[in-house]
């Protein structure tokens, strides 16, 4: 190799700081090239990928709030939590109903027999595999024994096979001994848990407790519910019935649950802003000059992206007399382009106005809607930003092809100048050689020997 070589012993140069001057000359304006596009590259994905989730947060956010019931205005209130839970959906409107919970909904349990040995007592001892079906009424699942099965292996072998199925098992134990217990998550009349098959757990089984439907009234019109979970009884209306016993079920306008709303869109509008400022900004020093920038700045896409977004804010929507976002006290600040909420523009138009919020942010053209559309372009896979992200992963590929080509290039040159310069340098130590004897056979032709 020609890093090994001892420089210059013919000819006193140093052949090695030769060559690695040359090499160098030659290597450095591709090698700048290769690391400044890399860096850019690297730096724009990264950023092009932070932006691209911004955006993909605040359209999650959006569509979430794109419904009905996040701008009706209308919360739902329990006189009694400990009796009963409500939220509201679609569909709802104001009321106020008398709830009276008189029995819960309850779901199947049933017992094998008892073993005397406990937990350790072996339930499949016939020298074969056997089989326990436990079946609910629509369904039934088929469990392997293993021979020599112990309860607590038979239960652990159970629960690893149903529990997704909404059916366990535990075991419970007294004096007399232990037994398993099989509880269903499926509440309501008609959902008992069965035992058959030719496991010595299917024979003898008791009820444990009966499933039974939620029995209430709702103004003294009585209902049942196979679960505690009641979503169609009153419309627009979730109830949690917790226990027994009355509540009073309220549904009213509230003013906060519709600024808790806007204020949610602010905030998520506010966020991507914030996300493309700090990838788009440029940095200045005391003195005013630009002293940096971000990885975005001047970029195009951005520039659209933000156009088309804020495009949709000043446009109006609803057919209330509320139709735009500042006759609500949303406004935009200058120097920002963030959104901020004045207070006492929204209580007045809230006051007046409060039933056509809705209109103008969710609906088919409402400002939810829009946004949606507007930015769709841009986050679905494919769209603009994914493409540049492609774009972006090929070009660096591209790049550390060309790192690879340079240094193979590069390494070829150093092996063939080390080469010229090694052979320069023996010729002229050969050279040397040559000169110094002639010159010793001169010397002696001048300088005869006296006899």
């Amino acid at each position: 190799m020609a890093g090994s070589t001892v420089s210059g012993i013919g000819s006193g140069v140093d052949t090695q700081a030769i060559v690695k001057a040359l090499v160098s000359a030659e290597k450095a304006p591709k090698q700048t090239q290769i690391n400044n596009q890399t860096t850019t590259a690297t730096t724009t994905l990264s950023a092009i990928g932070t932006i691209k989730g911004a955006l993909d947060t605040y359209r999650a956010a959006i569509s979430k709030l794109n419904t009905a019931t996040s701008f009706n205005g209308l919360a739902g209130t329990s006189s009694d939590t400990a009796i009963a839970k409500v939220t509201v959906s679609d569909g709802a409107s104001s009321g106020s109903y008398a709830l009276e919970v008189t029995q819960l909904a309850t779901a199947s349990k049933i017992s094998t027999t008892v073993y005397a040995e406990g937990a350790s007592s072996v339930i499949n001892d016939t020298g074969a595999t056997a089989t326990l079906t436990i079946g609910q009424p629509g369904s039934s699942y088929n469990v392997s024994i293993a021979s020599g099965a112990t309860l607590q292996q038979a239960r652990d072998t159970i629960n690893s096979q149903l529990q997704s199925k909404g059916v366990s098992a535990n075991i419970l134990t007294d004096a007399s001994g232990s037994r398993l217990v099989f509880s269903s998550t499926k509440t309501g009349a008609g959902t008992e848990l069965t035992l058959s098959g030719n496991s010595a757990l299917a024979t003898g089984y008791t009820t444990v407790a009966t499933p039974q439907n939620a029995k209430y009234t709702i103004d003294s019109i009585v209902m049942e519910s196979a679960s505690n979970s009641v979503t169609n009884a009153i419309s627009g209306l979730n109830i949690d019935l917790v226990k027994e016993g009355k509540s009073t079920i309220a549904v009213s306008t509230s003013a906060d649950t519709l600024k808790t709303s806007v204020q949610s869109f602010i905030s998520a509008y506010n966020a991507l802003m914030t996300s493309i400022n700090t990838q788009t900004k440029v940095t200045t020093s005391a003195d005013g000059s630009a002293s940096g920038a971000g990885a975005l700045t001047g970029d195009a896409t951005m520039r659209a992206l933000v156009t088309s977004i804020r495009g949709e804010l000043v446009k109006n929507s609803g057919t209330g007399a509320l139709q735009s976002l500042s006759q609500l006290g949303i406004n935009t600040v200058q120097k920002t382009g963030l959104l901020e909420l004045d207070s006492t523009k929204w209580d007045k138009a809230v006051a007046g106005n409060g039933s056509a919020i809705a209109g103008l942010f969710t609906g088919k053209d409402g400002l939810l809607t829009r946004m949606t559309a507007t930015t769709d372009s841009y986050a679905k896979t494919g769209g603009v930003l994914a493409s540049r992200q492609a774009n972006l992963t090929t070009q660096l590929a591209d790049l550390t092809t060309a790192q690879q080509t340079l240094d193979r290039r590069i390494e070829s040159l150093t092996t063939t100048l080390s080469k010229k310069y090694n052979a320069m340098d023996t010729l002229v130590a050969q050279l040397n050689a040559t000169s110094s004897s002639v010159m010793t056979t001169l010397n002696a032709l001048n300088n005869p020997r006296n006899d």
